[in-house]
């Protein structure tokens, strides 16, 4: 009997081809029927989409029927995952189906639904081109190609943006080395938002400038004029403009981009060539004073020079008055600025 004949051995009487033929005849009628049971249950809804995918399986694995239908049961399960969302797996399959039949359109257009929901979009465009060979006038596929051509569109002009994103950080970056800028950890930033530095077309740096009152219980208070000035002291002859020096870290090349690149078209973007993530200490110049005052007269580009001057995403400077009571204190280093959450 064929039923105790050794794997992979031929069949030697006629007893052993009829039982050979029979136990065919049954895996095909097994897997026809269980084809034909995947698709009532495709019918019947979203519920028996997983009983489809498993009669679609047990029919492809009966391994009986013609490469055409065997290209069609993946095909079918192709479809099911779609459906189901698993795109990955109905990729997978259509691109079986494709192989056992290079002329299964409906093979060709699950291959492209599958990579446009992958955002494949190379290997989309070729399945739909090689589909449309087969049949030209397919609107489906057609309306797909247009999709395609759609998609490339938006991810051209997107790469565009992050390009040109990244050119102009890259660029801000470059001019903070040559003038000697250091940057350090974004501070007060429920005052500024996200504020930065930009470099125009004859390579000056516009930086925006966060002024302070040390004196108010709130310095964040944005009152105008000053109506916690009883003594008014704070006159324009008295007033004095001071920056912390700093023994921060100063931010690595790759911290500095991803802080630029926040809100930009680069934003996502893990990790760029040329630029480490190894934060480095700053240096400071010699004294023990740690409120530097700021001569008015002196440009900020040479402020920002300074070795104990790090830029906390913005030049921070903080404004006292020598007539005031405060002024003691401040000058002494006995005064502190509020903790950022």
């Amino acid at each position: 009997m064929a039923l105790w004949m050794e794997p992979g051995s031929e069949p030697k009487t006629e007893s052993e081809l009829i039982d050979i033929e029979g136990i065919n005849a049954l895996k095909e009628s097994a897997a026809i029927e269980l084809k034909e049971q995947g698709n009532e249950y495709v019918k019947k809804g979203k519920k028996h989409y997983s009983d489809a995918v498993d009669c679609y399986t047990r029919a492809i694995n009966q391994k009986i029927l013609s490469d055409a239908d065997q290209s069609i049961l993946y095909s079918n399960r192709a479809h099911v995952n779609l459906l189901l969302g698993n795109n990955r797996r109905a990729l997978q399959d259509a691109e079986e189906a494709i192989k056992l039949c290079p002329t299964n359109v409906k093979a060709f257009y699950r291959a492209v639904k599958a990579s446009l929901s992958l955002n494949l979009l190379t290997e989309a465009s070729s399945y739909c081109d090689k589909g449309l060979e087969q049949s030209p006038e397919n609107a489906e596929l057609k309306k797909l190609a247009s999709q395609i051509d759609l998609k490339k569109s938006e991810h051209e002009r997107r790469e565009a943006e992050v390009a040109k994103a990244v050119a102009g950080i890259k660029d801000l970056i470059t001019a903070f080395e040559e003038r000697n800028i250091k940057m350090g950890k974004a501070l007060y930033q429920e005052l500024t938002g996200k504020k930065k530095p930009v470099l125009d077309r004859n390579n000056i740096l516009h930086w925006p400038v966060l002024l302070l009152y040390a004196e108010l219980p709130n310095i964040f208070s944005e009152s105008s004029p000053l109506p916690w000035d009883d003594d008014h002291v704070y006159t324009r002859d008295a007033v004095e403009i001071y920056y912390e020096a700093s023994h921060e870290i100063c931010l690595s090349k790759g911290e500095i981009f991803r802080y630029l690149s926040d809100g930009t078209a680069a934003a996502n973007l893990e990790k760029i060539e040329g630029f480490d993530d190894k934060s480095t200490n700053s240096t400071t110049a010699g004294g023990s004073s740690r409120w530097i005052k700021v001569d008015e007269r002196r440009r900020l580009y040479d402020v920002l020079k300074e070795p104990n001057f790090i830029v906390s995403g913005i030049p921070v400077f903080f404004v006292v008055s020598k007539k005031s009571s405060f002024y003691k204190k401040f000058k002494s280093g006995n005064w502190a600025p509020p903790e950022i959450a």
